[in-house]
Parts: structure tokens; sequence; C-alpha cells
């Protein structure tokens, strides 16, 4: 559209070229009763919630699975669908964030997981053969000097960080406003800030919790590359890292500008900056390499977790061996009871087979089938809401104009995404709840999965207009 840059080719991106403005009544009322199909839909997951509720937490055992009045609890999964306390059986699109990226119980990997448990054992606490070989895999598929398994996404931020900081002799930290990067303290800084606290959108001011010790961090808009130099002029010599999604996954899918991620290396190469992708939510989603290599974009670390595990809880970090000799040689010591135990990597190594450039291209064909359907809506409804993707994951975002950055991203129509969402729930299809994630076609979906979203998209389309 006029005035806005194109994104990075790597992505899908298609605003509508004309809209109608929705009414807000009219989403009201289809909330409240979509509202009450899901009370009527869903009573034993409200029960559930109850009694998980006495001792977890909001009954939960993340966050973010709860929503009010409450979410929906399930008993097993296989493929492409769970299978709910009420018995039924609902096309899963949420797919872990990725982590299912093969499907539940993939066969490849539950057979891997098994003959761990039979024959090579859980945890040794001492080298083992199959982590070797798991390093070597992810190694060679993601281009790294070396890499360290961890347990969580979270270990490997954490554990980049620290790298950066040694190697650098530096201990500022700059990270993208909006952007979620797990629980470690720096990276909690301004995650999804109410705007008012946050200062303008050319010079963004840090939201940092109460709780949290965030160090010195920076904030900068995603796409800005203006205010990026002027903070790397300002306070290079203190700043050890940026810390990026390359394609930002918390806050639905914001793509970058063509050029942007590139002119990002060339200012972190001149004062002396280590460059992080963070992978967590990209990774194998992104591509047989990642988003680092669709983009065409080398980081200096970048952090892996989900879709390398088959949905077992591995994770890792890696890169350069500038950096990665910080393990080497003490500067920064790595350490961890399960990091790598072969329970976990066998999981990663039966990903590693199962993850092929046709496999991901076929799930990638059906993914961008799949937004163009969505665009075929978009028009005949003229909604004020534009799809995005990248790689095996997409998004319908409730904007007509393209979102950049978090601040776009906070001027969405959120009722309407809830909406949608809602919608989505109720005919079979579950999203994640935060109206601002995407959906995953996973190995195991197929088109007549995918109908299932269009189909009930199609059916709200009509509702709006009716």
């Amino acid at each position: 559209m006029s005035g806005i840059p194109n994104h990075d080719p790597a992505g899908w991106r298609r605003a509508p070229a004309s809209y109608q403005p929705l009414d807000p009544i009219r989403i009201q009322d289809l909330l409240a009763k979509e509202w009450e199909t899901f009370l009527a839909t869903y009573p034993r997951s409200g029960e559930h919630n109850t009694r998980a509720s006495r001792s977890l937490p909001l009954g939960v055992t993340s966050s973010f699975q709860h929503w009010e009045p409450y979410p929906i609890t399930i008993v097993k999964a296989k493929g492409a669908y769970a299978t709910d306390v009420d018995g039924r059986k609902l096309l899963d699109l949420s797919m872990g964030f990725g982590a299912m990226l093969a499907g539940h119980l993939n066969p490849k990997v539950v057979k891997a997981v098994k003959k761990a448990l039979k024959q090579t054992g859980t945890l040794f606490v001492t080298p083992a053969v199959i982590s070797t070989e798991a390093a070597e895999r992810f190694q060679k598929r993601f281009g790294l000097d070396m890499l360290r398994f961890t347990n969580s996404g979270t270990e490997s931020t954490m554990y980049a960080i620290r790298i950066a900081k040694a190697v650098t002799r530096k201990k500022g930290i700059i990270k993208i406003e909006g952007g979620y990067h797990g629980g470690y303290d720096p990276l909690q800084v301004s995650v999804k800030p109410k705007l008012e606290v946050i200062g303008s959108v050319d010079k963004p001011v840090p939201q940092i919790p109460f709780e949290v010790e965030a160090g010195e961090i920076y904030t900068v808009s995603y796409n800005d590359l203006t205010r990026l130099e002027e903070l790397l002029s300002q306070h290079g010599n203190s700043i050890a890292a940026l810390m990026m999604e390359p394609i930002i996954e918390n806050l639905s899918i914001i793509l970058p500008d063509e050029g942007y991620l590139k002119k990002v290396r060339e200012l972190c190469d001149k004062y002396d900056v280590a460059l992080i992708f963070d992978e967590v939510k990209t990774g194998l989603t992104a591509g047989v390499a990642g988003a680092a290599k669709r983009v065409g974009v080398e980081p200096d670390l970048v952090c892996l977790a989900k879709s390398i595990g088959g949905g077992l809880p591995v994770a890792a970090f890696g890169g350069k061996k500038k950096y990665m000799d910080a393990v080497v040689d003490g500067r920064m010591p790595h350490f961890g009871t399960y990091n790598g135990n072969p329970l976990v990597v066998a999981a990663a190594i039966a990903m590693d087979e199962i993850a092929t450039e046709s496999e991901l291209a076929r799930a990638e064909k059906l993914n961008i089938d799949t937004l163009k359907k969505m665009d075929e809506i978009i028009d005949r409804y003229q909604l004020p809401a534009h799809t995005v993707g990248f790689g095996v994951k997409g998004a319908v975002i409730w904007s007509p104009t393209p979102v950049r950055n978090y601040r776009d991203f906070k001027a969405n129509d959120f009722e309407a995404a809830e909406l949608s969402w809602l919608w989505g729930i109720n005919r079979g299809a579950i999203t994640p709840p935060g109206l601002d994630e995407q959906w995953l076609v996973s190995f195991a979906h197929k088109e007549k999965d995918m109908a299932i979203l269009v189909n009930a998209f199609e059916e709200l389309g009509k509702a709006l207009r009716a």
C-alpha cells in the first residue's frame, strides 16, 4: 500500500484493496451469542478448571493457557486433532506454537523415543553418543560453529545474552518493543506494555515490571532503523547484544521490511554488538534451516526450541565460534542436569529426519493456499483485515493496513479478533487464545483440515455483514 515499505519477500502479506468498517454493535451481539455457545459446548472443561484451580494457579500449568471464563481441557491428541473432556474432536491449529510441527504422536518421533526408553536410557549426566549425533545434525542444518542443548527457550535466550556479555565485555541489551523472549529478567521489559507508559514511537521508553531486575536495557520499535542507529551511536560502547525475533511471532506475525534485517546486521557489526536471533517460534516452521537462512542474514547467536523437539522439551543456543568459545574457556559456564538428555535428543534426531525440504514445502504450500482463500473471503465481505504468513504459519490480522511494529499492532480491532478466535473455537478449530497468535500447518494437516478454518471464516464474514 502507498507509503508502507515492501516486506521481506520471504514472507506473505496481503492487504485488501478496499474494505468497509464493521458495526461494533453487531460484533458485541455476535460475541455474546458465541460465549453462550461456548459455555453450552464445553461444560466439562469448566468443571475441570474448577478442580484444577485448587492445585494449580488459574488451573493451568502456564499462565498463557488460561482465558476467561475457562480454557478447553484436553484428554488426548493425535495427528492434527485433540479430544477434549467433553469428548469433542477438535482441529488443533495451535500445535504448541510450533513444538508439534510433526503432528501429535508422530509415529517416527514415538518410535525414536520408545527406542531410547528401551535401549538407550533417559539420563546419564555424562557424555552420550546420541547427544553428539543430535548436535552434529543441527550444527549442519542451521550452519552453526557450535551449539549447546538446553531445556527451554527461556534458558536458550538467557544463555545467549550471557555469552554476548562475556565476549563483548559490555552489559547493555537492546530488545524489540512488544517482543517476548521467555522469562529471563532483562527480556521481560516492554512485553506488550500499555502505550501510555512507553513514550513516543520514535523514542520508546522501556517498561520494567516491578519484580524484574532488568539491568541496562533499551527498547526500539521493529523495522525502525533510524532509532536503532541512534541508540547504537549513543550507547554502543556499553551495549552487548540486540535480541530479536527475525520475524515477530508473539504479535500475530510481523514481517521485516525488505532490507531491514540486513541493515540491522550491518549496524551490529559497526558497533561490535552481538546480533541474537530468537528462533524459538520460527526455527523449522520458517523453513528447512530456520528464518535466518530464509531471509539471508546470519546472526552471531541463534536460540532454538519448540519445532526441533517433536513435542519434547529440548532447546538449544549456538552460533559463531567467537561467541561459543566463551563456553569452552569458561568465560560463560553453561550447566544443566537434563541438557541434551538421550530421551529428548532422540526426538530431536527424529525431527531432523522428518523435517525434509519437501515435507516443509508441502506444508507451506497448504498454508499459502489457506491464506489465499482467506483473502478471497476478506475481499468478498469487504472485511477490514489482512493476511500474513511465514513458512507454515499464518494469520488474519484485524487491521486493513499492514502491521509493522508493536504500535501498529495495538491499533488492531481486538473485539473483532476475539470474535474471530471464538467463532473458530465453537466450530471445532483451536487457535491460541492471545488474540495475537497464528495458526500452524503441521505435517499432519491436510487440505480437508484447513477447510474447517476457512469455512468457519466464511461463516463469520456472512454473519458480520448480515
